[in-house]
């Protein structure tokens, strides 16, 4: 695996975490679902954007937005 791939494994993990602290009812596996199917995550999974070498909680906030909103801006 290369660093940029693990850095964007890890950004996932991170992210699936940070909504499991703020969600409390919900688990890991609906927190990654909630993940892979955002528009967030195929932002994190793009190279040229380089939201992996961001801090979680950066992108955290994006994932948050198009959560609330329903969309990614």
């Amino acid at each position: 695996m290369s660093e940029k791939t693990e850095m964007m494994a890890d950004m996932v993990k991170n992210l699936a975490a940070l909504l499991t602290e703020r969600y409390s009812n919900m688990t890991m596996e609906e927190a990654l679902a909630t993940v892979f199917n955002s528009d967030t995550y195929r932002k994190v999974m793009d190279s040229r954007t380089h939201f992996y070498h961001q801090s979680p909680h950066y992108v955290f906030a994006f994932l948050e937005e198009e959560l609330a909103k329903g969309k990614f801006e």
